[in-house]
């Protein structure tokens, strides 16, 4: 008797040990599933871009408030058009923008998702670099404003000549649209019209020249 008697001990030991470590397999493969459906894909870093940023509006006279910087790796569908407040040192407002189609000479079956860029006039491509945002005019476009763009790089030099302007466009959404995409421009950085109405609003009231700085 007393070895049956130890023996049951024995299989409800090993019985209540299976369980447990069958209860801790389960928890860690919920653990691991809700992780993979929940990871965030981490905020670049644009410290060294909006220093750079800073120095330049300082020795060019520019406006040392706030710059536009446009991040074109950035997905189509998500926000990529920031305001920097230099101050504050931190985005104060964020938006969706447009990147140019970019296959008048050459085809370009990525169009919708990658932004290319080259300065040759009637590409229709983007163009990489720091801009200065010249004079308020008459769009044909969103909300018909306009703000001329002077290109200050030889990757930009063009843009007056091709008429990359910064304008809105009602196709274009209020708020991110992923995984969609935005609609394709023929080079300029179009937004929506509400968000074009706060651009306008801020940039009427700044005498500086103010820097746009569109990057890849």
């Amino acid at each position: 008797m007393q070895n049956v008697e130890a023996e049951r001990r024995r299989l409800f030991k090993t019985t209540i040990r299976n369980m447990k470590n069958i209860t801790i397999l389960f928890l860690l493969s919920f653990i691991c599933c809700n992780n993979a459906t929940t990871d965030v894909i981490p905020v670049k870093d644009y410290t060294t871009t909006n220093s750079e940023a800073l120095q330049f509006c300082k020795d060019n006279n520019f406006n040392e408030d706030y710059y536009y910087l446009i991040d074109l790796s950035i997905h189509p569908g998500k926000n990529r058009f920031f305001i920097h407040d230099f101050k504050q040192n931190k985005v104060i407002d964020k938006n969706l923008v447009t990147h140019g189609s970019c296959d008048q000479f050459e085809t370009n079956p990525t169009k919708w998702e990658k932004a290319k860029f080259s300065n040759k006039a009637d590409s229709h491509c983007s163009m990489k670099g720091k801009y200065k945002i010249g004079k308020r005019d008459y769009s044909s476009w969103g909300i018909n404003v306009k703000y001329w763009l002077h290109g200050l790089e030889k990757s930009n030099s063009n843009a007056v000549k091709r008429v990359v302007v910064l304008h809105s466009w009602d196709a274009v959404a209020n708020e991110e649209v992923y995984p969609n995409v935005s609609p394709l421009s023929w080079g300029c950085p179009a937004v929506s019209d509400e968000f074009m109405r706060k651009l306008d609003t801020q940039l009427k009231a700044t005498k500086k020249p103010v820097l746009l700085w569109i990057i890849e």
